[in-house]
């Protein structure tokens, strides 16, 4: 099992302008072996690959000194991640997607370093890192510790905000799944974030909305800005201000599903969810509410935080789970206005939400089981003299 742990740095000002030129260099080899492959297509029509231009490295590092500071395997890791634009690229045309042409970056917008630990980049004493191309030795603050059984095999530099943090990747032995009988469906919403089939309604947090004024004066003051120049950074540090803002507002989403993921996990042994094309919705109508939900961040925290922890989480088809009656199975059209189930032949009147909750987990986990209504019909639908003569066996 592999675990991120991510940790915040805090270089002194001649070590950030290192991490800073770092990076520059990684995005202009990144930038060059795009080039290369665009022109070897076409003048001779040669596709490149990775193993072509990892070859020519050293002595690309000979004729550009500036390279020749920095770790081998980094910049072997930088070619990596061209090849793998391109493969997701053609990967895009050959299913018939819309594909855009992998593109060159700007320095400004190259932001990690990927780093094999231990080559290029190391822990000293003090938890402190060594990095390549960067003279002394890096401050960590390092507010957790590894599992005692975890081996790094990647560590990933990274730049948010102005802010400098790197990513530990752990290799972890997988752990014994001991899978209790507490079972839930989980339905995810825009109304409400996320709704249990035990009838828990968890609001979801409008983020966005919340900090849309906050959001729109920091764009306002970098678009009255003028373009940077010797005399003036105004431009820059009302765009600093905006990437700051943004980043908070991200923080307090992440920092929410992480805790409301962890609940979920904590109290039941069987997670049941739906299997939702989120990359779709985002191009519906609602595209706005389904980003801010963050609905594919928390599954991915449950699927992570439940393999952890040994419990197992099912995906679901989800077409279907709001318009179907969880107690007699029947299907209730409803549009996204009507916020309440109310089922024709047994019945049941269950919030929206929560009933689909319930149809989640009956998919997952409901197989050797029959539905509580069944073949029944309601008191109230049958009548008094029905159940009367029933009673009196006529």
């Amino acid at each position: 099992m592999k675990l991120s742990y991510k940790y915040r740095l805090y270089p002194n000002r001649r070590q950030n302008e290192a991490l800073g030129e770092m990076l520059y260099w990684f995005c202009q080899l990144y930038n060059a072996g795009l080039q290369q492959r665009i022109e070897a297509y076409r003048r001779r029509a040669v596709s490149l690959t990775y193993k072509t231009q990892a070859d020519e490295l050293k002595l690309l590092r000979t004729e550009v000194p500036e390279l020749g500071n920095y770790s081998f395997s980094a910049e072997q890791q930088v070619l990596r991640r061209l090849n793998k634009t391109f493969t997701a690229f053609f990967g895009r045309v050959k299913r018939g997607a819309k594909a855009g042409f992998p593109r060159f970056k700007a320095s400004a917008r190259f932001h990690a370093a990927d780093f094999r630990f231990g080559d290029g980049l190391t822990m000293k004493s003090g938890h402190r890192l060594s990095i390549l191309g960067v003279s002394g030795l890096v401050k960590v603050k390092w507010h957790r510790d590894w599992p005692k059984d975890a081996t790094c095999g990647s560590a990933i530099i990274t730049r948010q905000a102005g802010k400098w943090s790197v990513v530990f990747q752990l290799d972890v032995p997988d752990v014994h799944s001991v899978v209790g009988p507490e079972t839930v469906g989980v339905d995810a919403g825009l109304s409400a974030l996320v709704a249990t089939s035990d009838g828990a309604l968890v609001e979801r947090p409008r983020w966005t909305k919340t900090a849309a004024k906050g959001l729109r004066k920091r764009q306002r003051a970098v678009s009255r800005s003028r373009k940077p120049n010797l005399r003036s950074k105004r431009r820059k540090k009302a765009k600093e201000r905006l990437a700051a803002y943004s980043r908070r507002v991200a923080n307090r989403r992440a920092d929410y599903l992480h805790k409301l993921a962890a609940s979920i996990v904590a109290r039941y042994d069987r997670i049941a969810v739906e299997e939702l094309n989120i990359q779709g919705l985002a191009r519906s109508m609602l595209a706005k509410d389904v980003l801010d939900a963050a609905w594919g961040q928390l599954m991915s925290l449950i699927a992570y935080k439940a393999e952890r922890a040994g419990k197992l989480m099912v995906k679901v088809d989800p077409r279907g789970t709001s318009q179907e009656c969880p107690c007699c199975g029947a299907r209730v059209e409803k549009t996204l206005a009507d916020r309440v189930h109310r089922c024709p032949d047994c019945g049941l009147v269950e919030d929206r939400d929560v009933a689909a909750a319930n149809v989640v987990e009956f998919r997952a986990f409901g197989h050797n089981r029959v539905r509580p209504g069944s073949g029944l019909r309601t008191p109230s639908r049958r009548g008094a003299a029905e159940l009367v003569r029933e009673a009196v066996g006529f």
